[in-house]
C-alpha cells in the first residue's frame, strides 16, 4: 500500500513525508518543482529521503492524466494527500485561470482516479475559503458563499468537488482547512519568511493596512500532528479545521521576529490589499473530538524556531 504526496516537495509536504518515512509508510512524492518559488529549495526539502526504500520522487504535474494513471497502477495507491496547488491569495489575482486549472482541474483528475479502491482522501484546503466571515471564530459549520479571491474560490470549488465524488462513489474523504502554516521549510514569499529575511538584511518590509489585521498562525508541528491523525480514520466525508486558534495582530508578529533576530524592523505601510481578510481565526473542536487534535506551539515559542532555522539554513 502507498501513500500519494501530492506537492511533496513543499513546505507542508516535505514535513509530512518526514513523518511518514519515519514512520515507515511507503510514500510516493509528485512534485512537478515548478518556478513560484525556486525549485532548488523544494528539491533540498527532500534530498534526504532519495536513498530511503521506502520513498519514491515522480517528477510530474497533477495536470498529466495519463501520468497519474501510471502512477495510481504501478504504485497501488491507496491513501491520497492532496497538497498540491496554486499558493497565494495576491499572485492568485494576477493570474486567476492558472489557479483555476491547477487547483479545481488537477483536484478533479485525482479524484477521478480515487473512484475505486482508495481507502482515504485527504484534500489540503484552506481558511481562505471563509472570505470575510463575520462570526468569530470560524465554523466548520459557516456558510462559505462569500470567498475573495480566485485563490479562495478555487479552493472552495475542490471542496465542492471533493464532496460530489465523495456522494458519487463513496470515496471516503477528508478536507482540512489549513490556517496560516508556519516553521522550517516555508515558503519563501510568505510573511514571517519574507520579514524574517528582510529584516535580517536591513531592507524595508511593507505592511498592509495599519497592522492591526489577525490571523491564526499554526507551527507546522501541529499542522502535521493533524494530517497524520486524519490518515487512517475512518471518515465518511468530513471537513475540519486545522488552526492553533489563537489570533496574532500583524503588530505583535513583526515585534517577535524583531526580538528573535534582535534587529529593528524598517516597515514602509501601504493600504490595504485587495483579496485580504481582516482576521482569520479557527474554531477546533471538530478537529479534537475527531482527531484528537491539539495544537501545542504557541506564536512565541514558533517564531523562536523559524528564526533560529533561519539563521542556520
Amino acid at each position: 500500500m502507498s501513500i500519494l504526496v501530492t506537492g511533496g516537495a513543499g513546505f507542508i509536504g516535505s514535513s509530512l513525508i518526514d513523518k511518514l518515512i519515519k514512520k515507515d509508510e511507503k510514500v510516493i512524492c509528485l512534485d512537478n518543482f515548478n518556478d513560484y518559488y525556486s525549485p532548488e529549495i523544494k528539491k533540498e526539502n527532500i534530498s534526504s529521503y532519495l536513498d530511503k526504500k521506502n520513498f519514491k520522487l515522480v517528477v510530474g504535474d497533477i495536470l498529466d492524466k495519463e501520468l497519474l494513471k501510471r502512477v495510481f497502477k504501478k504504485e497501488e495507491v491507496k491513501i491520497v494527500v492532496h497538497l498540491a496547488a496554486r499558493a497565494g491569495v495576491r499572485p492568485s489575482l494576477l493570474n486567476p485561470h492558472l489557479y483555476e486549472e491547477v487547483n479545481v482541474g488537477g483536484t478533479l483528475n485525482l479524484l477521478e482516479l480515487s473512484r475505486d479502491n482508495i481507502e482515504n482522501f485527504v484534500f489540503a484546503s484552506s481558511s481562505s475559503v471563509y472570505g470575510v466571515n463575520s462570526k468569530i471564530p470560524f465554523s466548520e459549520d459557516d456558510p462559505i458563499e462569500k470567498p475573495v479571491s480566485p485563490y479562495a474560490a478555487t479552493k472552495r470549488a475542490a471542496e465542492l468537488l471533493c464532496y460530489t465524488y465523495h456522494h458519487l462513489y463513496n470515496i471516503p474523504l477528508v478536507c482540512l482547512r489549513f490556517f496560516t502554516a508556519y516553521g522550517p521549510r516555508q515558503r519563501p514569499d510568505m510573511a514571517i519568511h519574507k520579514f524574517t529575511k528582510l529584516i535580517d538584511e536591513g531592507k524595508k518590509i511593507t505592511m498592509f493596512g495599519s497592522g492591526s489585521s489577525r490571523r491564526d498562525y499554526t507551527y507546522i508541528s501541529d499542522i502535521i500532528e493533524g494530517v497524520i491523525s486524519s490518515l487512517h480514520k475512518e471518515f465518511s466525508f468530513e471537513v475540519i479545521n486545522l488552526g492553533n486558534s489563537r489570533t496574532v495582530e500583524l503588530r505583535h508578529l513583526i515585534s517577535l521576529i524583531e526580538k528573535g533576530l534582535r534587529k529593528k524592523a524598517k516597515v514602509k505601510q501601504l493600504p490595504d490589499q485587495l483579496g485580504d481578510v481582516p482576521i482569520t481565526y479557527a474554531k477546533i473542536d471538530k478537529a479534537k473530538r475527531l482527531l484528537g487534535y491539539k495544537p501545542k506551539v504557541k506564536i512565541e515559542e514558533g517564531i523562536e524556531r523559524f528564526v533560529l532555522w533561519y539563521k542556520n539554513s
